[in-house]
C-alpha cells in the first residue's frame, strides 16, 4: 500500500508542475480539481485531472503492450 500513496504522491508532484502547460488544452480546470489561496499562496490540488491523466497512460501502454 505504500507504494502506491508514494506514486500517487509523486504524480500529484509532477502533475502540479506541469500545470500551467496543461491547463491550456483544459486540464486542470475539471470539477474533481480544487484550488484556493491559503496566505496570499495559490494552491492546486489536481485530483480528476490525475486520474484522467493515469488512465490515459494505462490505456497508452496497454496499447503498447
Amino acid at each position: 500500500m505504500i507504494r502506491w500513496v508514494l506514486t500517487i504522491f509523486i504524480a500529484l508532484i509532477v502533475f502540479s508542475a506541469a500545470l500551467p502547460w496543461l491547463e491550456k488544452l483544459g486540464i486542470g480546470r475539471l470539477p474533481g480539481d480544487f484550488r484556493f489561496t491559503l496566505f496570499g499562496r495559490k494552491i492546486m490540488l489536481p485530483f480528476a485531472s490525475t486520474i484522467l491523466m493515469s488512465l490515459f497512460v494505462v490505456l497508452v501502454a496497454r496499447l503498447l503492450r
